[in-house]
């Protein structure tokens, strides 16, 4: 399969990949093409997530280069953005189930867990054998979660009893295990654990009525007395800082799935206005038009730029909090005025599902907002350049 760049990709930062790579991202882009795009919008519109798709996907290179028993990654981090973009260009839902699924499930075992649970865990979760969710937000805290947790864990012996509820836990209505975040009533620290999702007093709720991602299946988790061994204990997590490691690396993530909805919304208006007529011509060649799709472009380049910059970092072990802080805020700002901008393009038809956008415009609202919102992330980048904490 030959390597094309999307013509989206104005400057050509895919080329910057090595042949390798490059062929892993034709292959996953003809997995979303052929397996994805025809579902995408029938799933979304049911509230319901393709389920068929988990294990040809994790088949491909979005799971066979994932975290390893021993090694990080197998691939740059420029390499993994580019596959969240090409995931969310066609799908949020699915790029989203494949952020929490290796990027905060796998991610927090990788960066937390001892040898033996790295062993016990990441190569049935890069399969799609055990499907994983990522508990930390709660009902009364969110942004404040460094602080603000009120699930508790309390040492019984060799085990650990939870108590407490968690919200907005993306894949968790089917997942096996949740890594839940709790503060330790002895020391107020807070430490993460492997719950299985059979655990007696686990359970967990979808979240119904959403306007937003609606093929990710969220829940509301309650733990009631859940009794969970030492051996699931996260070994390597000891306070809230050892929590924002695998923040800091999803982060980013975000921030380059952001601008695959961009793309896709962009693409979608592109495509409509070549076929529009409107006063006797494609309304592609009338001013206004080609103004707003410009703007889509220019953004849609500004931010893979700043993507690729942070994911470079990251390889170079220079990124820091404030780096993919101020990716996700930018790059998310700037989605959602593209998606305003490409559905302004479709006049009313961009509203409807079938015409391609309206799907990416409901999306962006969601990634606006998680893993941190704008406000949230702004402050840490203020924090970094004024030296003055401003979070209260």
């Amino acid at each position: 399969m030959s390597f094309e760049p999307l013509a989206s990709d104005f400057l050509g930062f895919e080329t910057l990949l090595t042949d390798r790579e490059k062929q892993s991202i034709m292959e996953i882009r003809a997995f979303v093409d052929e397996r994805v795009r025809p579902i995408a919008d029938d799933y979304w519109e049911r509230g319901e997530f393709p389920h068929e798709i988990i294990e040809p996907l994790m088949a491909t290179d979005v799971g066979r280069f994932a975290w390893s028993e021993t090694t990080p990654f197998e691939n740059t981090a420029v390499f993994r953005g580019l596959v969240s973009m090409e995931l969310s260009r066609v799908d949020a839902s699915v790029s989203t189930f494949v952020g929490v699924q290796e990027g905060l499930t796998m991610g927090s075992i990788a960066v937390c867990g001892s040898d033996e649970q790295r062993a016990e865990w990441l190569p049935k979760l890069a399969s799609g054998e055990v499907i994983g969710a990522f508990g930390l937000t709660e009902p009364l805290s969110g942004s404040d979660s460094a602080q603000g947790l009120r699930t508790t864990a309390r040492r019984d012996g060799d085990s650990w009893v939870l108590d407490g509820a968690k919200r907005w836990i993306g894949n968790a209505t089917f997942s096996d295990i949740t890594i839940i975040w709790a503060k330790d009533i002895e020391d107020s620290q807070v430490k993460g654990f492997i719950v299985p999702t059979t655990t007696p007093g686990y359970s967990a709720t979808p979240i119904q009525r959403k306007i937003s991602l609606r093929a990710v299946q969220n829940a509301d988790i309650v733990l009631e007395n859940v009794v969970v061994p030492e051996s699931h204990r996260l070994q390597n997590a000891n306070s809230f800082r050892d929590t924002a490691k695998v923040l800091r690396l999803t982060r980013a993530g975000v921030a380059w799935s952001s601008v695959g909805v961009a793309i896709g919304a962009y693409e979608a208006a592109l495509s409509y206005a070549k076929e529009r007529v409107q006063f006797g011509k494609p309304i592609a060649s009338h001013q206004l038009i080609q103004d707003l799709l410009s703007k889509c472009l220019g953004n849609i380049t500004a931010s893979m730029a700043m993507c690729v910059r942070v994911s470079q970092m990251h390889d170079e072990g220079t990124q820091r909090d404030e780096h993919s802080s101020l990716a996700k805020a930018y790059c998310t700002a700037r989605m959602r005025e593209t998606v305003a901008w490409a559905r302004e393009a479709m006049g009313g038809n961009g509203i409807v599902l079938d015409y391609g956008a309206a799907r990416f415009f409901a999306d962006a609202e969601a990634l606006y907002s998680y893993e941190g919102t704008r406000e949230m992330n702004a402050l840490i980048v203020g924090r970094a350049i004024t030296g003055s904490a401003a979070f209260v």
